[in-house]
């Protein structure tokens, strides 16, 4: 009798043992899962912000030759071009030192891209222009190992 009586502390000591360890492992598991869903929407946050924030402002600037693709030392850059008080002034927007830049400036004022505002993290961004049918495409990477965002706006003004 006594021999079963130890079998069985025994066996649900090894049942307790095994219940913990397992709602640990679940514990473990669910925290995982859960920073993998926070860093997700933290990335999707960045790039929808950022893709929505250049839409914006292209939206703002659509008017006959106010929007080009622009290099400067090296650097890719969206050119926003406006008029203000018979003064023109331009927009920059473009990636730098992993953030979203923008600089607005009067034109030849001398600023260059280190003279930017950083505005949101960001790993890398490209604009291409096809000229005959006005589709502006932006591609946007938040993080170097996230996904490339696109995003292709319709210029409104063709004419």
């Amino acid at each position: 009798m006594k021999e079963t009586g130890k079998m069985s502390i025994l066996f649900s000591l090894l049942l307790l043992f095994v219940f913990v360890l397992s709602a640990m492992f679940l514990v473990l598991i669910g925290s995982q899962v859960y920073d993998n869903i926070q860093q997700q929407n933290r990335s999707s946050f960045y790039s929808d912000t950022a893709s929505n924030y250049i839409a914006n402002k292209i939206r703002q600037f659509d008017s006959m030759d106010s929007i080009q693709i622009r290099e400067e030392n090296g650097q890719e850059l969206l050119v926003l071009t406006s008029q203000h008080n018979n003064q023109t002034f331009e927009t920059w927007i473009y990636v730098k030192n992993g953030f979203l830049m923008e600089l607005y400036t009067p034109i030849n004022s001398g600023l260059t891209l280190e003279d930017g505002l950083p505005l949101l993290p960001c790993h890398s961004l490209s604009f291409s222009l096809d000229t005959k049918t006005h589709l502006l495409t932006i591609q946007l990477q938040q993080q170097k190992h996230t996904p490339v965002y696109s995003l292709n706006l319709l210029l409104r003004s063709t004419h």
